[in-house]
């Protein structure tokens, strides 16, 4: 009687949603499921919450679970939500938008416009989820909205043509962030360096004009500091913070790099700015001025030339790969002094991401690392390497979620089985 009551109970909710019209979600999809939004995660610090993860590889490295091919030519990394898994590539002519479930099999996949023909070709962003869409950018400056369930296009906005967006040699690569209604992108164009469009639409509701600087590849960061929401990001030749809900450029400092390659993500802590660039740009740490006015520099090194795989702050201490000082070493310094407390050159060029204690980093060349961290340390504890396939380097950042570690490499993406569990104790011993 009681599994009957079950039943009677579930077919009535069905029955009333249909009625309703309300989705019926699967199990997947509650609440619980994995949730990796957007490009380095729920707050764009790039460290995940999973807890009760591997310490330590087996030989070879964790199980593979699942490889899903053609994910298209491209080093787009993975967003998860709502029992999706979605990212990018370049299929011919076309970039494409792409989901799959949670076991690696398609679910739909959506043309984005034209595929990137020039330097390094291939696509760049990881889509955005938020309140049942996706958001990409591709690399000719095409943004667009689908929804995330269906793959059905939403919107869609040329930034060239919108606002006279300016790129420079390996196209846009922003990851664009959504804050409350609104999607925020820099097209660095004549008619709008930053702009923030309607998610919903993609009317524009404000384009600033300042500063007068072509669009990098970094992707922004959205905080509030003495009560002023603002997004901090790189142009090609300076940090700007801007205020999200007028467009006004409340400050910005000078940061000139050869090639105009400033492509990480900012790292914020109350009220200082992390930057770092890579071909000799160096890193620096900034404060905003209490009137955000302007910000100054607290401390600068130029053998902290992090070029795209991302750096993380810990506990006070940043984590990442350096270009210069013999190449490709790896390196833990102070936040607030910049202070090298531990190098290493083995681990090579490292991209990177956080879980449970511990730093995940794959290398341009396909290895995979995990390091055991605490503040000021880090120590190399297990490695692999990826599967062969593929052209061109492995630079997609990995991602850590739902007790997987996902690795793409081009064409490939892998998903890992990275949660402790006795049988993987015993298989450790």
């Amino acid at each position: 009687m009681k599994a009957a009551g079950v039943a009677n109970a579930i077919t009535a909710a069905l029955l009333t949603a249909l009625l309703l019209n309300v989705p019926v979600l699967p199990a997947a999809e509650t609440d619980r499921s994995p949730w990796w939004p957007q490009f380095h995660g729920p707050n764009r610090d790039n460290i995940s919450s999973d807890t009760g993860l591997l310490k330590e590889w087996p030989e070879g490295g964790p199980r593979l679970v699942w490889k899903y091919s053609p994910c298209g030519k491209g080093f787009s990394m993975v967003s998860i939500a709502g029992g999706r898994i979605f990212t990018a590539g370049d299929f011919d002519d076309e970039e494409h938008v792409i989901a799959l479930d949670m076991n690696g099999r398609l679910l739909w996949r959506s043309a984005n416009g034209h595929s990137w023909r020039g330097p390094e070709p291939g696509s760049r962003t990881t889509p955005t989820y938020d309140d049942g869409a996706v958001y990409q950018m591709n690399p000719t400056g095409r943004l667009a909205a689908f929804r995330a369930a269906s793959g059905e296009p939403i919107w869609s906005v040329d930034l060239k043509s919108e606002f006279g967006a300016r790129f420079g040699t390996w196209a846009m690569a922003e990851n664009v962030v959504v804050d409350g209604d609104h999607v925020f992108c820099v097209p660095g164009g004549s008619k709008g360096i930053v702009a923030a469009l309607d998610k919903h639409t993609g009317r524009t509701i404000w384009a600033g004009t300042e500063p007068d600087e072509v669009a990098a590849y970094c992707s922004p960061i959205v905080v509030t500091y003495r009560g002023v929401r603002q997004l901090i990001t790189l142009t090609q030749k300076s940090v700007i913070g801007v205020d999200v809900h007028t467009g006004k450029l409340l400050w910005s400092h000078p940061h000139e790099t050869p090639h105009d390659q400033n492509v990480n993500a900012p790292r914020f802590k109350d009220g200082y700015v992390f930057v770092a660039s890579g071909h000799h740009g160096g890193a620096a740490l900034l404060k905003i001025d209490e009137n955000l006015r302007g910000a100054k520099e607290v401390w600068s090194d130029r053998d902290l030339d992090n070029c795209h795989g991302g750096v993380i702050l810990i506990d006070g201490f940043l984590y990442g790969s350096a270009c210069r000082s013999g190449g490709k070493g790896f390196f833990c310094a102070d936040f607030f002094t910049g202070w090298v407390t531990q190098r290493d050159r083995t681990l090579g060029k490292l991209s990177l991401t956080c879980a449970d204690g511990m730093l995940y980093g794959l290398s341009d060349r396909g290895w995979t690392s995990l390091l055991a961290i605490r503040p000021g340390v880090f120590r190399p504890v297990s490695r692999f390497r990826i599967p062969s396939g593929g052209t061109g380097p492995s630079l997609a950042h990995p991602v850590v979620c739902g007790g997987r570690l996902y690795v793409r490499h081009d064409n490939d993406l892998y998903a890992y089985d990275v949660k402790a569990s006795e049988s993987s104790s015993t298989l450790l011993k």
